[in-house]
């Protein structure tokens, strides 16, 4: 089974599950797959929407329903949290349409608001807009840069099995970097 059937087959839940989990790095891939003609394009920017917004509404339960729970009364004690709550008091609706642009409150800010006193229904309504909106830009990011990407792949195009290998070492390389972004994370 070649590289480009494998994502075709399974692109879609590899982008919802890497912008609910990871982030940015596989919606850009996303948007590279679509550009390469493996995942539809609309197909990919859903994918990433609704991975983000699954994950974000998650998250935002989980505080919410755990706020008194040693878990998230570590997570209150980070500085990143006590940032996203006081933007959150001061700005509700602004923060939480932006909170997934910004780097380092991705995380921890759903679990703030679902600590706060932030109505579940506003927190829906804002998080599937913005959620739409993140996820058709990233994915549009990484289609219209697909050309200078893949011209930097065209150099090298892996024949056969050479392509489990790159794919390999691109999945490493990106599950090294959630690691390492969750460990900064932790030590905040």
């Amino acid at each position: 089974m070649s590289i480009e059937t494998l994502i075709g087959q399974y692109g879609l839940a590899a982008v919802f599950l890497g912008a609910g989990i990871e982030g940015e790095t596989m919606v850009l891939a996303g948007g590279l797959f679509a550009h390469e003609g493996m995942i539809s394009l609309p197909g990919a920017m859903i994918a990433a929407a609704a991975g983000s917004f699954v994950a974000d509404q998650g998250f935002f339960a989980a505080g919410r329903r755990f706020r008194s729970h040693r878990w998230v009364q570590r997570a209150q004690g980070k500085p990143a949290f006590a940032k996203a709550l006081d933007t959150l008091e001061r700005h509700p609706i602004s923060f939480i349409f932006a909170f997934r642009f910004l780097y380092g409150l991705r995380t921890v800010s759903p679990i703030a608001i679902g600590t706060s006193h932030v109505p579940t229904r506003t927190f829906l309504w804002i998080n599937a807009v913005a959620a739409a909106v993140w996820g058709a830009l990233f994915t549009a990011l990484g289609y219209v840069f697909g050309t200078g990407i893949a011209e930097l792949l065209g150099r090298y195009r892996p024949h056969g099995r050479q392509w489990l290998w790159v794919a390999g070492a691109a999945v490493a390389l990106g599950l090294a970097f959630g690691a390492f972004r969750w460990w900064r994370r932790r030590a905040a």
